[in-house]
């Protein structure tokens, strides 16, 4: 199943978090992602890491068919070549770490919802005018809250997505929430790597559905 635009920003803004994963050993790859829909994730960003990224993310991709109204799709995306790799294995959605004006032209061909990393408004703008309704605020543990709740204050209609120093923590969240964040990327401060090491998934489901309803409940207070 092939999701619009429209409709992966949709389920990005419903939950309100991403969970932004990559392991080379499929298996490991398969229950973090069992464990995150179970959690009630329903947007799943994968990274381009590592030599066997695309074939981890090619069957990856297969089992999530199972999963109904899962949208799976990949980070770390440098180049045009990988853009169609990644989205003839199936992704729904491209992310860059970077502002990259061909990957761009790719994805737009394509007609594939495309996020690029801004650290500045200058880029944010810039995006935007190349037709970007999502960006990406990373490094976010460096750039901090309070450059979303500025860029919200010229551009107010961006949509942003803070990824790296977003923690599971009801402080933390709150945070980037009430600076104006549409939603967030969580990595390596969601998956504890003892956990996964440990194959304790039924932790990680926990986390990461309390995760969710920090946000949930945040939002609510608005």
């Amino acid at each position: 199943m092939k999701f619009s635009k429209s409709e992966v920003i949709a389920a990005m803004e419903e939950t309100g978090m991403i969970p932004v994963f990559n392991h080379s050993d499929i298996a490991v790859a398969k229950d973090v992602l069992d464990a995150s829909f179970k959690a009630g994730v329903r947007v799943f960003e994968f990274t381009n890491r590592g030599e066997n990224a695309l074939e981890v993310f090619k069957e990856l991709k297969s089992h999530a068919s199972q999963y109904e109204g899962l949208i799976l799709g990949i980070g770390t995306i440098f180049t045009p070549k990988q853009v169609e790799e990644f989205l003839e294995a199936g992704a729904d959605f491209v992310v860059s770490p970077a502002l990259i004006p061909n990957v761009i032209v790719t994805c737009s061909k394509a007609d594939v919802l495309w996020i690029p990393g801004c650290g500045t408004v200058t880029e944010i703008f810039n995006a935007k005018e190349m037709g970007a309704e999502v960006v990406k605020a990373f490094p976010g543990n460096v750039l901090g809250p309070s450059f979303v709740s500025a860029v919200k204050a010229v551009l107010p209609e961006i949509k942003i997505m803070p990824t790296g120093g977003v923690e599971p923590t009801e402080d933390n969240l709150s945070t980037w929430f009430d600076a104006g964040v549409t939603c967030v990327g969580m990595g390596s401060q969601l998956f504890n790597k003892e956990w996964i090491k440990q194959k304790q998934f039924d932790a990680l489901e926990k986390q990461i559905s309390q995760a969710l309803g920090i946000i949930e409940t945040i939002r609510n207070s608005k």
